[in-house]
């Protein structure tokens, strides 16, 4: 189920009456709740509903064993260890296999010998790698005594199944679900208002990305040599693409759980004005990006002991290999390892000093301008379909190599690339200035909500799938 389609649209409407003028007991809102997004993550496939539910016995009961050997550390370490084991074990038969056992054939292909290892017939679930980190937070914060163990399965099922960030997240920490789920808040209108905002400029940023899915594809799928120009115009496309359906996804996520009354941090903000690579992580997909951060670099040592590089380095590669069962998504890793390595030694060098006096309008613009053009490199890789298919691109964007001539119309198609990118930019900077004063201005909202719902349904095409439903 598309949030993107009248299919949901009518399932949220049913779900928003029942939860606020039928169900109105907090028990039943909880119960409500969880059916309905029992029901919206089986309409992919019901069967991974009892992997979902799997997933949170598991980490609900070892949280408990967990606060229970409190004078037990040796215990409540083998206990954190088993969650660790369980939810990487599950997210690598899932999500791995095949990607190790094409590996391993193709290692073993190097030496001449044709290894012909079988691949499994292994079906993704939808959304995995966000509860899994969702529910191994939980056993770590637990563990770290950031939290307490939660006395409540109903509530943490609940938490871990939360239809609107299910498949495509954020990325929910239970600290901050959790309590919400306790205390199930009523929405107000302010909360609908808002929400609703958030839902439309998802779904026009949603709309942009499919009209730039064209360009990305002609570029990166391409049988014969392009241009230079034509391999930046699918370059560009393909970062546009990517921003405006991930954001958008999240904004439509972020906001149909507001309508509900849950607050649901932001993910994204404005990324593409960065001012260094370590900046755009601060914006870029906040969830998994403070996730990576919290339970991944400072469990390797973080800054101490003198291993930042190797601990940034790490975080970064095995970031990438979380997004997809690919060397591409691993080199995409390495590369903002070594970018965002890079940063904090010029940082602290003299050049980063000099940079820091002279922080000037044109000092910014070009760290703004570099930035965004060493993520451009970074994205050819994450949607190339090879290596040597990333290489190409690459080759042909700076002028080596075999080049084609330039498609008719070359120019126009840029623009409206680059103005497309511009106006998601824009259209969130409108409202993170502006929401607050447009929500007490009903006669200027409701027009402005009722335009930006029919350019989606003139303008766009329903029903195509989110890039990040893949990972």
């Amino acid at each position: 189920m598309l949030f993107n389609t009248p299919l949901f649209f009518w399932f949220f409407a049913s779900f928003f009456i029942l939860f606020n003028f039928v169900f109105v007991e907090r028990r039943k809102h909880l119960w409500l709740l969880l059916i309905s997004s029992f029901v919206f993550y089986g309409s992919w496939n019901y069967a991974f509903i009892s992997l979902l539910v799997f997933s949170a016995i598991c980490d609900y009961s070892i949280a408990q064993r967990i606060e229970d050997n409190a004078d037990n550390q040796q215990r409540r370490k083998r206990w954190l260890i088993l969650s660790v084991v369980i939810n990487l074990g599950v997210l690598g038969i899932f999500k791995y296999s095949n990607f190790v056992l094409q590996s391993a054939s193709d290692f073993i292909g190097l030496f001449g010998v044709d290894a012909s290892i079988p691949m499994l017939s292994i079906i993704l679930p939808v959304g995995i790698s966000f509860y899994t980190f969702q529910s191994m937070s939980y056993t770590i914060d637990v563990y770290r005594g950031d939290m307490k163990a939660h006395k409540g399965f109903l509530e943490f099922l609940a938490a871990l199944a939360f239809f609107p960030q299910l498949v495509a997240g954020p990325i929910l920490r239970a600290q901050h679900i959790l309590p919400q789920l306790d205390a199930m808040p009523v929405p107000t209108w302010s909360n609908v208002k808002q929400g609703l905002m958030l839902v439309v400029v998802g779904l026009i940023k949603k709309t942009f990305a499919d009209l730039m899915a064209g360009p990305a594809a002609m570029a990166f799928d391409a049988s014969v040599p392009i241009s230079s120009f034509d391999a930046w115009i699918g370059a560009f496309a393909f970062t546009a693409q990517i921003y405006g359906d991930f954001s958008g996804y999240t904004d439509i996520a972020i906001g149909v759980a507001l309508i509900m009354g849950f607050h649901i941090p932001t993910n994204f903000n404005l990324p593409y004005i960065s001012s260094s690579p370590v900046d755009f992580w601060r914006r870029w997909h906040i969830s998994l990006s403070s996730w990576l951060r919290d339970y991944l670099y400072i469990s390797l040592g973080g800054n101490r002991n003198g291993h930042r590089t190797r601990n940034v380095f790490l975080t970064m590669l095995l970031g990438g290999l979380w997004h997809g069962a690919a060397w591409t998504f691993v080199i995409w890793g390495a590369w903002h390892g070594v970018i965002i390595s890079i940063t904090h030694w010029i940082t602290h060098s003299a050049i980063g000093r000099w940079v820091d006096d002279h922080n000037n309008i044109l000092v910014r613009l070009t760290k703004i301008a570099l930035t965004f053009y060493l993520v451009v490199i970074g994205w050819v890789f994450f949607r190339a379909t090879s290596f040597g298919n990333a290489m190409v691109m690459l080759q042909q964007m700076h002028g080596i190599g075999e080049l084609g001539a330039s498609q008719a119309g070359a120019s126009i198609v840029m623009s409206l690339v680059v103005a497309g990118l511009l106006v998601m930019h824009v259209l969130d900077a409108l409202r993170i200035r502006f929401a607050d004063a447009l929500e007490s201005r009903d006669w200027l909202l409701w027009p402005l909500l009722v335009l930006g719902f029919f350019i989606t349904l003139l303008v766009g095409d329903p029903g195509h799938d989110f890039i990040y439903f893949q990972f």
